[in-house]
């Protein structure tokens, strides 16, 4: 281990973090964006709803704000519970969306009782992706759409939740980036002299050893021009004497 090594049992300034593509909530939910932009596109009108836009920027205000927050709680907790927050909401804008198309178009909304009902949720807790609904979105009727939808979207919901009462947890165990900064200056700045000498070194061979590696390409380069303009000249030389020969056949 060399010098420019913090020491051990710092905790680190940036959180490791879950990266957002893997997280069953993220997928759920581009999922339902882009199941809701073909909704739009299939049940509401192409001009003059205004439903249209808010459906789709409340599908794609949840699934970004998944994505930023994940992002920034690298550095801040704090932000980052700030934006899921602001997914749950944009989550349950979008719901009521999907309940207002089912009661104002005169459809049935599936409650436990209905027939269909647990195999809907069955299907929707098993698949996340958006490869695993959008073969079916175009087969789907209005109703079926509408309650694949909602249901995507009380999903997306309890996870946010769950997802969210763990960054809390984690917050109050490990602190913000404040805490953790301050822990891990306190602790490094004794080093700071030594790294900063042994970077000075580091850096002064790193010029030597460039000045080598230049020295050495200009010989290299030297030496490869010296055999192609030989070989140029042999070649040269060969035609010349084949078409000598050629003469005096």
């Amino acid at each position: 281990m060399d010098n420019t090594t913090p020491p051990q049992g710092l905790p680190k300034v940036l959180r490791a973090g879950t990266r957002w593509q893997d997280l069953r909530l993220y997928q759920k939910s581009d999922a339902l964006y882009q199941l809701t932009f073909i909704f739009c596109d299939r049940f509401l009108p192409k001009y003059g709803d205004r439903t249209v836009d808010q459906m789709v920027q409340a599908a794609r205000s949840c699934k970004q704000n998944i994505v930023e927050g994940s992002e920034d709680g690298k550095t801040s907790t704090e932000m980052e519970l700030k934006l899921l927050n602001v997914a749950r909401a944009s989550n349950n804008e979008l719901r009521e969306d999907y309940k207002d198309f089912i009661h104002t178009h005169n459809l049935q909304l599936w409650l436990p009782a209905h027939p269909r009902f647990a195999q809907m949720q069955k299907f929707t807790k098993m698949h996340n992706t958006p490869n695993d609904f959008l073969p079916h979105a175009s087969q789907w009727n209005s109703e079926e759409f509408a309650n694949m939808a909602l249901t995507l979207c009380y999903q997306v919901d309890a996870m946010l939740n769950r997802y969210l009462k763990t960054l809390e947890a984690r917050f109050v165990t490990e602190g913000g980036i404040k805490e953790r900064m301050y822990a891990a200056r306190t602790g490094y700045r004794a080093h700071q002299d030594q790294i900063m000498e042994n970077l000075k070194q580091e850096n002064a061979q790193l010029r030597q050893q460039l000045t080598e590696a230049q020295q050495a390409y200009e010989q290299l380069k030297q030496r490869a021009l010296k055999s192609y303009h030989a070989q140029q000249a042999q070649i040269a030389a060969l035609e010349q004497q084949l078409a000598n020969n050629k003469k005096n056949e």
